[in-house]
């Protein structure tokens, strides 16, 4: 199937058979697809982590809008932006492209001093403000790629961020939850949406043309 294919196959799934579980093999093309994401200046200012157990998604549903959905999903992805920028990890970034590519430290220096002074020179709120963006491309290439490969999957920000932060211990990571992507396979009888046509604004209303 074409991409657009894969796009119209998939809905958030509103149900999930707590029976049926998503191979290893799969979850990692997910989080490859995840990993692969472009993001600003290469700096990857955030993570993934990868939520099976079902103690902690057990405790993790107290302040989510849909708990049956977390806790019956397979797995929760967890996608946790960097609560700051600073000096220290743009370095330690750019220090692993050059050992990657066989290039002196200090290759990029140039423009990793341009990126330093205009993160000194913001708060601490606008830099969690930009790296929680950052986490929404990779969100949109995990649905993607869990649509080409028929798992189903529900993107979610109706959580309690406080609660889920303290379970993970995000905090002591440098990380603050920014969304939720919880994978695995629908339950027919009672994902109501399934049975639904896939509603999108029409593209001629989309799209506007200058």
């Amino acid at each position: 199937m074409s991409l657009i294919e894969d796009l119209q196959w998939r809905h958030a799934v509103k149900a999930y058979d707590p029976s049926k579980k998503i191979s290893e093999k799969d979850l990692n093309t997910i989080l490859e697809a995840a990993r692969l994401a472009p993001t600003s200046s290469g700096l990857q200012p955030f993570r993934i982590i990868v939520v099976e157990n079902q103690e902690l998604k057990e405790k993790m549903t107290a302040g989510a809008l849909n708990p049956e959905v977390m806790r019956d999903s397979s797995h929760v992805l967890v996608f946790a932006a960097w609560d700051s920028y600073s000096n220290e990890k743009i370095d330690q970034v750019y220090d692993y492209h050059t050992d990657v590519r066989d290039l002196p430290r200090g290759r990029f220096g140039s423009y990793t001093d341009k990126i330093k002074e205009m993160y000194n020179a913001q708060t601490p709120e606008e830099h969690f403000a930009h790296t929680a963006r950052q986490t929404y491309i990779a969100l949109g290439f995990a649905l993607a790629q869990a649509a080409e490969l028929k798992i189903d999957s529900t993107p979610a920000e109706g959580f309690s961020n406080k609660v889920v932060d303290e379970i993970l211990g995000l905090e002591k990571l440098g990380l603050k939850s920014v969304s939720l992507l919880y994978l695995g396979y629908r339950d027919e009888e009672k994902d109501w949406l399934s049975t639904m046509k896939k509603v999108r604004v029409p593209m001629e209303e989309f799209i506007i043309k200058k």
